[in-house]
């Protein structure tokens, strides 16, 4: 079902399946996607946990405000875990939303009970990345993957990721040209390698699962 929260001075839209009584899950997508980057994902979620998967701001339905400071979107999930009387959830982000999430546990620890961080960047300063060239790419706004990725070339986001507390597991593809520098930088992290690029739920969608299956409990 598709619903929507005014949260933060913004619409926010988002899924949602699964049993309201079951354990809240929340699933973040990366950059340029929007919730239906999880079908599939939702649905297999959605026989354990009550699952919510929210376009981020400047994607999908959600609105595009003009201002993308990471801290921001950040602040946007924790109002969005308010708006559903979600006080502890599972919290699995993916690429930009894996930044988001981790954002999240670290600045409100006591609301995150596993945190699931699928191929981050790394916490330190990317180089060598070619210039973003706008072309006819449509359902999210361009605004945005220039500010997150002024954000991601000089960033100061990792600087939190020692004050996470939850239990915490990082996926990371091994075709991916990230390299998975930040469950280091977790207190007790788990770092898992799965045989495929930046978007292993999608590559390798059996063994994100299962793995995935395996650590939510």
């Amino acid at each position: 079902m598709i619903r929507d929260a005014h949260v933060n001075g913004i619409r926010l839209v988002y899924r949602e399946e699964g049993d309201p009584s079951a354990p809240p899950l929340l699933l973040l997508h990366g950059r340029t996607a929007d919730h239906n980057d999880w079908n599939g994902i939702t649905q297999h979620l959605a026989a354990r946990f009550h699952v919510f998967a929210p376009d981020l701001r400047g994607h999908g339905a959600s609105d595009h405000p003009g201002g993308y400071a990471l801290p921001d979107m950040a602040a946007d999930v924790v109002a969005l875990l308010d708006h559903l009387g979600a006080e502890r959830v599972r919290l699995v982000g993916h690429s930009l939303g894996g930044v988001i999430a981790a954002l999240v546990a670290a600045g409100r620890p006591e609301r995150i009970e596993r945190l699931v961080l699928e191929d981050p960047p790394p916490a330190y300063a990317l180089t060598g990345r070619p210039p973003i060239v706008e072309d006819g790419s449509t359902g999210f706004d361009w605004r945005m993957v220039h500010e997150t990725e002024r954000q991601m070339l000089h960033p100061t986001w990792g600087d939190g990721l020692a004050k996470i507390t939850a239990p915490t597991l990082v996926l990371s593809g091994t075709l991916s040209p990230f390299e998975p520098d930040v469950a280091a930088r977790i207190p007790g992290a788990e770092l898992v390698r799965i045989e495929a690029g930046h978007l292993v739920h999608m590559d390798a969608r059996k063994e994100f699962l299962r793995t995935v299956d395996a650590f939510l409990g």
